[in-house]
């Protein structure tokens, strides 16, 4: 079954966590592409308006850094138009202190009118907001709520999340198939971890008939958008033949990208591949240093360590001292 950290779980304790702007910030949109999602989102043209080309200056204020000016400009447009974009803008200002003195109470208000007035982003941040205990103390029943209003109207974040609740079957009833349209909801909007899970409960035949073929679709998808777990799932594919053509080459590369996430299962898949030299040259320094990393990162493999100990000394040291900076950052406490 997919992992299940969710949303709300990754976010706890950030005091930014909860916003419709970090959240997006948080699942690795870039930043240029966070900008124009979140104009056309947050701040759509009207008809009129669209025709124009004319910017949206709170928005424009906010996105570049000028806080106070957003603050402004979206105040003026809630008392003069009662929009409820304006609102979640001011309750995105208020989440983090942005050119305001932070205020999860206010910012929770601003969230709730715009909520209530139809915007799915200040949904899901009031999801975000209940989900934490912010504001307030955490209400799992009001989060999942405001998640299923905006993933109803469509929105990528809130629809994985409430996949995961379906999936965790505490909050609802425990529900697959229903947990899978969310997640496709999700995954067809771009959002790696969704298309990763989508392609785990086809993996699994969970929720969706079994199918590989869709599996290694979904987590190659996700494997482009650098999500590790897809990489290390789309390059066990790739190896194998299962669901897609055998590749031990492309193998090769997505689990060195995982890898070099700190994956521990790539690491161990391509210290094997590099001491075996299946789908990149034989590098015994190489291995050795994956292998240690792997090892170090809770990974067992008495293959590799037997390989290891029949190593010349030189070898050895070499991807012994290979892998130090990695286990020295491995031992360093967490926080």
């Amino acid at each position: 079954m997919p992992s299940q950290v969710s949303a709300y779980s990754r976010a706890s304790g950030n005091p930014e966590a909860g916003s419709p702007f970090s959240r997006r910030r948080a699942v690795g949109i870039g930043v240029g592409a966070a900008a124009a999602f979140l104009t056309a989102a947050l701040f759509p043209l009207s008809p009129h308006a669209a025709s124009a080309a004319e910017p949206d200056l709170a928005f424009g204020a906010f996105q570049t850094g000028h806080y106070l000016t957003a603050f402004g400009i979206a105040t003026n447009r809630v008392e003069l138009k009662k929009d409820p974009k304006a609102m979640t803008l001011l309750g995105e200002l208020y989440a983090g202190g942005l050119g305001v003195p932070q205020n999860d109470v206010k910012a929770a208000d601003w969230y709730k009118l715009a909520a209530e007035r139809g915007d799915r982003e200040a949904m899901f941040a009031l999801a975000m907001f209940r989900l934490q205990g912010r504001a307030g103390p955490r209400d799992r029943d009001a989060g999942a709520k405001w998640l299923a209003a905006a993933a109803k109207l469509g929105h990528p974040l809130a629809a994985y999340d409430l996949a995961l609740l379906y999936m965790e079957g505490q909050v609802f009833p425990q529900d697959f198939t229903r947990a899978a349209e969310l997640l496709r909801t999700a995954a067809q909007a771009g959002n790696a971890q969704a298309q990763y899970a989508l392609g785990t409960l086809y993996k699994e035949g969970r929720g969706v008939a079994k199918d590989m073929k869709e599996a290694t679709r979904l987590w190659g998808l996700a494997a482009l958008a650098d999500n590790a777990a897809a990489q290390v799932e789309y390059g066990i594919a790739l190896f194998n033949g299962d669901g897609v053509a055998k590749n031990e080459p492309a193998a090769a590369i997505m689990f060195r990208q995982a890898a070099l996430h700190g994956n521990p299962v790539a690491q161990d898949r391509l210290a094997r591949m590099l001491a075996e030299g299946r789908g990149a040259p034989k590098n015994p320094v190489e291995a050795t240093k994956w292998h240690l990393i792997s090892k170090a990162g809770g990974e067992t493999n008495i293959t590799l360590d037997e390989f290891v100990g029949k190593l010349d000394p030189e070898t050895r040291a070499a991807g012994e001292k290979a892998a130090k900076a990695w286990l020295d950052a491995l031992k360093e406490p967490k926080g």
